[in-house]
């Protein structure tokens, strides 16, 4: 899964619960960057969870870690990832400084149960930033059940083909299939603990496809779509096709962590 936040939810979850060490959560991490550091949003923040700010050098993923385990509530650590997108902020809490940093990189991770949300950002070669903010009230989890997001990922598909095919911007073109197989391989490798259940990575597996058919389906001149008018009811078409994929993930997070956590 092309998620950062995705990662540091479902491991974080795990360390909580005891099911793996605090290390494997660094290692689980690295496919995302070389390495890791950690601040606090502002100075407030900073002052309730002795981060750094962002003009001071960053602490590590452990510091993290270690804060999250103290801010942990009695409901367990409530881990979950939030796949934000311009008009589709479903699950997203304020305040509006992690509001703008997630819809600006498409993702964050939300701790309700230590009140804390935290978004990634690359701040030089080599190098994710992990943005923390403090959350007053997380709204309730803007998914569908698993299985519901795994049928709406499937219509979802079917649905797009067949508007797509209608208004005629659905022609094969040269190298397609080697361009999404290509997008594929050159994602980071996402592991996942151990006792993760099978549904969700397959869930996950699925929306990862898709999405890299999305991508080939909307790039330059896609699928016969020779006219703006046409990229622009094909990019309409699409569009809910790419709010399933988010939910489908979203989903997936949140029921490996329920998962992880019950252990």
């Amino acid at each position: 899964m092309p998620a950062a936040s995705a990662s540091l939810a479902v491991w974080s979850a795990a360390w909580i619960a005891g099911a793996v060490a605090a290390d494997d959560v660094l290692d689980a991490l690295t496919p995302w960057s070389e390495a890791h550091d950690v601040v606090a949003a502002d100075i407030g923040v900073a002052v309730a969870t002795d981060l750094p700010t962002p003009d001071q050098a960053g602490a590590g993923l452990g510091a993290l870690l270690v804060l999250l385990r103290q801010r942990c509530g009695p409901l367990g650590l409530d881990a979950r990832v939030v796949l934000p997108a311009p008009g589709d902020v479903r699950g997203l809490p304020g305040p509006d400084g992690l509001r703008t940093a997630a819809l600006e990189v498409g993702e964050c991770a939300v701790f309700a149960g230590a009140g804390l949300a935290v978004a990634p950002s690359v701040v030089a070669d080599g190098v994710l930033r992990w943005t923390v903010f403090e959350v007053a009230e997380v709204p309730p989890q803007a998914h569908p059940s698993l299985a519901d997001a795994e049928a709406d990922l499937r219509s979802g598909v079917r649905d797009a083909a067949s508007t797509l095919a209608e208004m005629d911007v659905a022609r094969p073109r040269a190298g397609v299939r080697e361009e999404i197989a290509a997008r594929l391989r050159g994602r980071p490798r996402a592991s996942w603990p151990a006792g993760t259940p099978g549904r969700p990575l397959r869930v996950l597996q699925h929306a990862d496809e898709v999405e890299a058919i999305l991508v080939a389906a909307t790039g330059d001149d896609p699928g016969g779509a020779l006219t703006s008018g046409a990229a622009t009811a094909r990019t309409d078409a699409l569009r809910p096709l790419a709010a399933a994929v988010r939910a489908a993930r979203v989903a997936a997070v949140a029921e490996t962590v329920r998962v992880l956590s019950a252990a």
